[in-house]
């Protein structure tokens, strides 16, 4: 079961669950299950953790869906459990981008056998492994961690790496039928760990010894990005049953899946190719059903390319989690599955007002008059809370409000100042939330570190974009905040508009609410080539 399907016919004629993607992913994950007369008594899902470079935002991403199911799963009265698999017997293929290149004397060793750089874990694969993790628990995400290594170090693979071992002629011609490589006809798909080098994918096992469970290999080398890792010649002989090696990728979701009972597991686009040679050879060389599947497309950056560990773009959760709330990350991943989204560090306001309309449509506060559609928001929201809400709404500060008065606010008592400005503005009359002490942390970050105003799209008339215009015109020449402030009036009566709606909508713009603090002080805080870059893109948007 693949869906690929776009998420506008998540609904049929009724509302499934909570109304979401996730609700109807679990209600037919179950039908299917029960068509194959499997046990419901403990669903998984699962998800595997690279630990080959810095976790990115696709990789929690990857970690959030899965285990959202698992709560649908929950939510339809079933018991559930998400597993965080770590890959971390696989090689070092490259040092990616920030790292020491002194790593790169470790290529082809396995992560889980290299020190750690920051000297912190064990070795470099629990080092990343943790760093995901550690985003999973500030998410508030509960899974159970399952280490590669110690999972091939105490066998609970052998059943299935000696079935596929013996019937590695007949794996050689799937691979080849579904993807047109040749490799594994002619060798084993598994990687001994060189017992002399210390390399993994420099090996190649080329004959399986089924009575003494071992496998035969030769160390010959192995192609890395950019040439040829060259190995240390060594013959030798791996003990599977003691983790002296891995099965290739090939093969090993096969194995997982079968062995640890997996019933869902996304997946990235580029890695279509190794999940459908995974399904034939579950089904057929297990004999056992292979997992519902759904399939997702990749976050890219600004630049159009794909957020990688190896390529140095890499966007990680903590870097979010520095200027936004844990459940804005979720609502980012949350989302949807279908399409690629570029993503900057710039989006993190959007979701956070995103994310507080959606708590509004909770409780009642904004109506949608579709039920449905009502639903499927309401639905969204609590899947980004993990199903443990508020008793009541949170106060609503937008963004670029807090991130303004973070930015003037006098040094040493920067959230004294901005809890007493925000009384000024009404947005609080009794004691602070913890939720507003938070968002007033995610500010000051945000101002420390850098200014960028991320506007909201506004519907504008012929007369206010040419406002805009002359508006944008007099704030490269105008420096001086009253000065800016009567240039808001006297362009708004030039062209025609009440200079009332004309703040109203360069504050919508500019803060994404109506009104705010005086418009003069605000820009000249933010920085006119802020306010005029995110003035144009909001006329570019119209």
């Amino acid at each position: 079961m693949d869906y690929v399907k776009e998420e506008t016919s998540v609904m049929t004629e009724r509302i499934i669950g909570h109304g979401t993607w996730y609700d109807k992913v679990a209600v037919e994950l179950v039908e299917r299950e029960r068509k194959l007369g499997r046990s419901l008594d403990l669903i998984r899902t699962e998800s595997g953790l690279g630990a080959s470079g810095f976790p990115h935002i696709g990789s929690f991403a990857d970690c959030a869906r899965a285990y959202a199911v698992a709560l649908a799963l929950k939510e339809e009265g079933f018991k559930a459990e998400y597993i965080a698999f770590a890959d971390d017997m696989d090689g070092l293929r490259k040092v990616p981008a920030g790292l020491p290149k002194s790593l790169k004397k470790y290529l082809g060793y396995p992560v889980t056998s290299i020190s750690d750089p920051y000297a912190c874990h064990k070795s470099y694969g629990e080092h990343m492994s943790h760093l995901l993790l550690e985003a999973l628990d500030a998410c508030g995400i509960e899974y159970k961690f399952m280490s590669g290594r110690e999972a091939y170090e105490k066998g609970l693979f052998n059943k299935e790496i000696k079935t596929l071992l013996m019937n590695d002629k007949k794996i050689g011609e799937i691979v080849k039928e579904e993807v047109g490589q040749e490799k594994f006809v002619e060798v084993l798909p598994y990687f001994p760990v060189c017992s002399n080098c210390g390399r993994i994918y420099t090996t190649k096992a080329y004959e399986f010894l089924p009575k003494e469970e071992k496998v035969l290999y030769h160390c010959g080398g192995m192609e890395v990005k950019g040439g040829w890792l060259e190995g240390c010649g060594h013959k030798g002989e791996a003990d599977y049953g003691k983790g002296e090696g891995k099965l290739s990728w090939k093969v090993e979701f096969a194995a997982r899946w079968k062995a640890l009972d997996i019933r869902f597991e996304a997946y990235g686009k580029d890695i279509a190719d190794s999940v459908r040679v995974n399904d034939r050879i579950c089904e057929e060389v297990l004999n056992w059903p292979p997992p519902s599947h759904v399939r997702y497309e990749m976050f890219l950056d600004k630049s159009g390319k794909k957020i990688s560990k190896s390529a140095g773009n890499v966007f990680t959760p903590q870097v979010w989690l520095r200027y936004g709330s844990p459940q804005s990350l979720l609502l980012l991943t949350l989302k949807r599955f279908v399409g690629t989204r570029a993503l900057s560090v710039t989006d993190i306001p959007q979701y956070m007002n995103e994310l507080d309309e959606l708590e509004d449509v909770c409780f009642g506060r904004k109506l949608v008059p579709d039920e449905k559609e009502r639903a499927k928001l309401t639905g969204l929201y609590m899947y980004c809370r993990l199903f443990k809400q508020p008793s009541k709404p949170s106060v609503h500060v937008p963004y670029n409000l807090l991130t303004y008065l973070a930015k003037v606010a006098p040094k040493g008592s920067e959230t004294e100042f901005i809890v007493e400005k925000l009384r000024d503005y009404k947005y609080v009359k009794d004691e602070v939330s913890d939720d507003l002490k938070r968002r007033v942390e995610y500010a000051l970050n945000w101002a420390r570190d850098f200014v960028e105003i991320k506007e909201r799209a506004v519907k504008l008339s012929s007369e206010e974009v040419n406002a805009v215009k002359e508006f944008i015109q007099a704030l490269q020449v105008e420096t001086d905040e009253d000065q800016i402030q009567g240039a808001i009036f006297n362009i708004a009566r030039k062209h025609g508009i009440k200079p009332a709606k004309f703040f109203k909508t360069l504050y919508t713009t500019l803060l994404g609410v109506p009104e705010g603090p005086r418009l003069g002080p605000y820009i000249v805080a933010m920085e006119r080539k802020n306010v005029i870059e995110a003035l144009r893109r909001a006329i570019k948007k119209r």
